[in-house]
């Protein structure tokens, strides 16, 4: 990579793997726990596996942050090599992962840590958008001030099927769960300000739900950046997710649709069925 730049993130923003080696970016796990045994997401543990161990015991995973000790360590050899570190975290809103990286970070110097103010491929958006400017001989403070400036602008939202996982880690309260399932409300989740939020509640079957989503979501074409968008769900089934794509497809003529599935630290909170369209927005959203 150009500038002596290495890109970097933490898991949460669901790069696969085939993206991380087209752009080329380093990624830190974060953990989590399934009974006594602790994992690192996208290493050695699956979302399925996560899904399979909550059927049969009833037990959410729990995860963890990135501690200082280990962001240390994973800066470590790039800061011996003398590279210059443009890395991007979880928002701040949602887990102490960016606080401890900023805190390795200053053990160092040339380590830029970029608070996303997203989670999952809202903040992948962030670390492609860094990573074609690095290519291109950008410098890391002038990537830095644009990829700052483009935070305000990422569209991030999920519509979830099933509000058992968001209910059991305390983020839906149980009357309404209850209200949800009686109505068959499929809420939109969407993350403005760095923080999770309930937008438009849908209602009937996914996959028409789905339908209705992306119709709206993609309504304004000449407000969105048609450089890449990203289809990413957390284990839904393929058909629904393949009409999805073929649907933002034939909507707006985006130069790359992306198809990715969430990791183990964002399943482990919205849990399957799952589906989230996100993209860059040109103007920022209020």
């Amino acid at each position: 990579m150009q500038n002596n730049i290495i890109i970097s993130a933490d898991s949460t923003c669901d790069l696969s793997l085939e993206l991380r080696e087209r752009y080329n970016v380093s990624i830190i796990p974060l953990g989590v726990t399934l009974g006594d045994k602790t994992f690192f997401d996208g290493v050695d543990i699956t979302p399925d596996e996560i899904y399979t161990h909550h059927e049969k015991t009833g037990e959410l995973p729990k995860t963890t942050a990135a501690n200082v000790g280990d962001c240390i360590d994973y800066f470590k050899p790039f800061a011996d090599e003398g590279k210059t570190i443009i890395h991007f975290s979880l928002s701040s809103e949602f887990s102490s992962t960016y606080n401890n990286t900023c805190l390795a970070a200053s053990e160092y110097e040339n380590i830029f840590v970029i608070d996303t103010r997203n989670l999952s491929t809202g903040s992948a958006l962030l670390v492609i958008a860094a990573a074609e400017m690095a290519k291109s001989g950008v410098p890391a403070e002038e990537i830095v001030e644009k990829i700052n400036a483009m935070i305000p602008c990422v569209d991030a939202s999920f519509v979830i099927d099933n509000l058992e996982y968001l209910h059991k880690g305390g983020r839906c309260s149980a009357l309404a769960m209850l209200g949800a399932n009686v109505l068959k409300l499929k809420p939109c989740i969407e993350v403005k300000n760095g923080k999770m939020g309930v937008g438009k509640k849908y209602r009937g079957k996914y996959g028409a739900v789905l339908k209705e989503y992306v119709t709206e979501r993609l309504a304004n074409i000449n407000d969105i950046d048609l450089d890449r968008i990203f289809v990413t769900h957390a284990g839904v089934d393929m058909e629904i997710v393949n009409a999805v794509v073929e649907q933002v497809k034939a909507t707006a003529p985006f130069k790359e649709v992306f198809l990715t599935r969430a990791g183990c630290t964002i399943s482990s909170h919205c849990g399957a069925d799952t589906l989230g369209v996100l993209f860059v927005r040109k103007s920022p959203i209020e």
